[in-house]
């Protein structure tokens, strides 16, 4: 019985570890701020009603043609996604990277509901002030924004949605990675984007490496599955970070060709 209940107050300390520490394994911050410098596009500071700002990296569209909204992943910040800016930009789209709170140069601390808030923002944000409508929107999430990007469609928000490398839920990734633990009491943000996708009748791309290490390809597959009108493009040898070192102008094509004139 002591060996047993020894073993009991270990689990229990370390199931409180882990619940304390959560929010610091979903959100791995960079611990170095990369600053956007950029002569071709503006970083833009959104107001959160109730929050601190967030912040935006923008390439402007051409007149008449869709703005992807980009919603990056865990260990990512803006400074990271100028590349990819430039190169939608270059196809004719325009391209908006919203900053998580807490990450980058953006105060605040990142929950699930403080992304939401922000990225709502950011869209009244996208139509007020550089007149982007709903029609005009294009929702895009990689890995963790892919949680984000189907909350705003799921609240009828744009016209298509891009989701890359997508979770069935945050749920489902902890028992994956912590299979021991009481993960659906314990986890705080929960991203259920296998449960709202029949909700998006959006029209969706879903990408996948076949050779993702961290969501499985699985994932990806279910959740487009899920979704009304959703077409699945699984990328052959591709891991979870080199979606566009892997097969760039493909994708690129293909996102290009799916958000339309």
């Amino acid at each position: 019985m002591l060996v047993l209940g020894l073993a009991l107050g270990g689990y229990a300390a370390l199931v409180g570890t882990v619940y304390l520490a959560q929010r610091r394994l979903i959100y791995p911050r960079p611990r170095t701020l990369l600053q956007p410098r950029v002569s071709d596009a503006s970083l833009e500071q959104v107001s959160v009603p109730g929050a601190p700002a967030a912040i935006g990296l923008y390439f402007a569209a051409p007149p008449g043609r869709r703005t992807i909204l980009h919603f990056h992943g865990n260990a990512e910040q803006l400074g990271d996604l100028i590349a990819l800016g430039r190169a939608i930009r270059a196809r004719g789209l325009g391209f908006y990277a919203m900053e998580y709170p807490g990450y980058g140069g953006a105060e605040g601390a990142p929950s699930e509901q403080a992304n939401y808030a922000a990225a709502e923002a950011t869209i009244e944000h996208l139509a007020t002030r550089h007149g982007v409508s709903e029609q005009e929107l294009v929702l895009q999430g990689q890995s963790l924004g892919t949680g984000i990007a189907l909350e705003m469609a799921h609240r009828r928000h744009g016209s298509r949605i891009v989701l890359l490398s997508p979770y069935t839920s945050m749920v489902d990734m902890a028992k994956m990675i912590l299979p021991i633990f009481p993960n659906e009491l314990l986890l705080l943000d929960r991203y259920l984007n296998l449960a709202k996708a029949p909700s998006v009748l959006a029209p969706a791309l879903v990408i996948h490496g076949t050779q993702d290490e961290v969501i499985p390809a699985r994932m990806g597959e279910r959740v487009a599955k899920a979704l009304p009108n959703a077409r699945l493009r699984l990328i052959e040898g591709a891991h979870h970070n080199d979606l566009f070192v892997h097969s760039g102008r493909l994708l690129l094509d293909e996102i290009e060709k799916f958000c339309g004139p």
